[in-house]
């Protein structure tokens, strides 16, 4: 169960045995089913959670009602609202489990506390925060410099499995189109091939 969280933090940092072992009793896993909702809007996120097996979309409600996709959380991604836990804010987002799905879960309390323990693990997700900020910006520059075409093309070349796991819905509003355009160019490019 903690083969694949090992091996993520390990691009990251390198524990010994002994260290992987403390670090690993501060999670706990969680397992949810279809479409629970993990953190709804106006909570605030306590958590960081490594998702094990699963999917997650995390999203928020535009001013008109419409759900927007921010990412997706398949099997070793992270899942959190960096926002609300750091700044300890209410959130803007919701995380809802797209799969049943399992996740080792790591309070803001726990991780404080294990900071003090294990200095090395500061680093770890000082590290990890800057990839995730890298990540959303080059999202929005996505967003605001490409095609609807291209950025469909770029998540399929980026995410080439996660396409059969989700709805067109939710593929379109994580590309900020709607499901009927997604529908023409998803024509476009079987008939380009």
């Amino acid at each position: 169960m903690f083969n694949s969280l090992y091996k993520n933090i390990s691009r990251y940092i390198q524990l010994s045995e002994t260290e992987f072992e403390d670090f690993s009793e501060y999670f706990k896993l969680h397992s949810y089913k279809k479409k629970d909702i993990i953190l709804h809007e106006g909570e605030y996120c306590l958590f960081e959670g490594f998702v094990l097996n699963g999917c997650f979309k995390v999203f928020f409600l535009n001013e008109q009602g419409t759900e927007q996709t921010l990412y997706f959380a398949v099997d070793n991604w992270w899942i959190t609202d960096l926002d609300s836990l750091i700044n300890n804010v209410p959130s803007v987002l919701n995380i809802e489990a797209l799969e049943d799905s399992q996740v080792l879960m790591i309070s803001k309390k726990d991780k404080e506390l294990l900071y003090g323990v294990m200095p090395l693990v500061e680093k770890l997700f000082r590290i990890m925060n800057q990839q995730s900020s890298i990540a959303l910006q080059r999202r929005i520059l996505s967003l605001m410099n490409k095609t609807a075409d291209k950025r469909y093309l770029e998540f399929l070349e980026k995410y080439p499995s996660l396409e059969q796991r989700l709805t067109q819905q939710q593929v379109a509003s994580y590309l900020g189109i709607s499901h009927e355009f997604l529908s023409k160019i998803r024509k476009k490019t079987t008939l380009g091939k």
